[in-house]
């Protein structure tokens, strides 16, 4: 009995392959910060090839990531793009519903901004300023941490404008989102000594994490690591569910996954800041213009180098299944992977795209085209 229903599942799997066999194009989900890249390799490769230009959707990363990872076959995708990496829960997701192999590909990077209007005074701001400005949770007068009492600029710190706080920005299911709230919030928050040594507490330090958090007056944060991690909770746990979390009062309003309705509503509203790419940036600066942050613009060079903290790596990642089922899609990677698109001269980085450096792309480009499987 048990070979029998090894069997009906083998050929399940099979069936389920087979049958994106009914589908002739590739269908491409995921980030809308890849998006744009994704289009413009899908329309050059429809052009210059005899398949067809492939379907690019904008689903956010952690939406694309949940189409991809419901199966196998002709109704999920083949291929998700995502601008951070993907997480061991939804790689866990993949292996139980039967998407075992997957290539991960990463394309290059990109910086989160943090942009007003062309004309508006262009912010300078530090990461604690952008966490004291949009976390949920923030230092009260005590010490302890206070649902985030700031209304303008101002109350966040003395040198900045007395305008409201207004910032447009995407849904949680966009790996903007994620990044934003690791990179800039969290970022942020590590400024604050309690919660620096907060982080830095492992979990053989039980009694110390509990002074800090009563401290810090963030017991429920505390629980909420162990539930999840039990003994292995560490202090950088609590720091992550504290220093991510967004305020939900108004002051952040979700502004779903078109960045260009964000940058359309900048434009009409000079006072409001917005979250998207450095690559969208980069191709509205007509009308948008990047806020400094800790010293430094969000330029091509500076996140290049490193000195703009706030970027983030870009990947896209393929159903080695559907590979020989659905047409192109091999040839779509390497397509998308070869210097004339993301090397350091390729076309794609005329697009905003911050290329890897040669080492890096090199082993990128070689375990691409090999079709290495991804391990976590």
């Amino acid at each position: 009995m048990k070979k029998l229903i090894l069997g009906l599942v083998a050929a399940a799997s099979v069936a389920n392959v087979s049958n994106a066999t009914a589908r002739d194009s590739i269908s491409v989900v995921g980030s809308s910060t890849v998006y744009p890249f994704a289009t413009v390799v899908a329309e050059r490769f429809g052009k210059a090839t005899d398949f067809k230009a492939p379907k690019v959707e904008s689903t956010g990363s952690g939406g694309g990531l949940k189409l991809f990872c419901k199966g196998v076959g002709v109704a999920t995708p083949d291929i998700t793009n995502s601008s951070r990496r993907i997480k061991s829960g939804e790689f866990e997701d993949c292996q139980k519903n039967g998407v075992k192999e997957i290539v991960e590909v990463l394309i290059g990077y990109d910086g989160i901004v943090l942009a007003n209007a062309k004309g508006a005074a262009p912010m300078q701001l530090s990461r604690k300023d952008i966490y004291m400005a949009l976390a949920k949770m923030v230092p009260g007068p005590d010490g302890k941490l206070i649902d985030n009492p700031n209304k303008t600029w101002r109350d966040v710190n003395a040198a900045l404008p007395a305008t409201k706080i207004e910032v447009l920005g995407p849904p949680p299911t966009s790996g903007t989102r994620d990044a934003f709230a690791e990179l800039a919030l969290e970022g942020g928050a590590r400024e604050v000594e309690e919660i620096a040594k907060l982080r830095g507490l492992k979990a053989d330090q039980a009694e110390e994490i509990a002074a800090v958090v009563k401290k810090l007056g963030i017991e429920s944060a505390w629980a909420a690591a162990v539930k999840k991690k039990g003994d292995k909770a560490k202090g950088k746990d609590v720091v992550k569910i504290i220093g991510r979390s967004v305020r939900e009062d108004g002051a952040y309003i979700e502004a779903g996954e078109n960045d260009n309705l964000i940058v359309n509503k900048l434009v009409a509203n000079p006072n409001a800041l917005g979250i998207f790419g450095f690559s969208f940036l980069d191709q509205n600066s007509d009308k948008v213009q990047g806020s400094i942050i800790d010293g430094n613009a969000p330029t091509f060079d500076a996140i290049a180098e490193g000195s703009y903290k706030v970027s983030r790596p870009l990947y896209f990642y393929v159903k080695k299944a559907h590979i020989g089922t659905v047409p192109g899609i091999q040839e779509y990677l390497n397509t998308f992977v070869s210097e004339d698109t993301i090397g350091p001269d390729g076309y794609l980085i005329d697009k905003g795209l911050i290329p890897l450096g040669d080492d890096a792309y090199i082993d990128m480009s070689s375990g691409a085209k090999a079709l290495k499987n991804l391990a976590l």
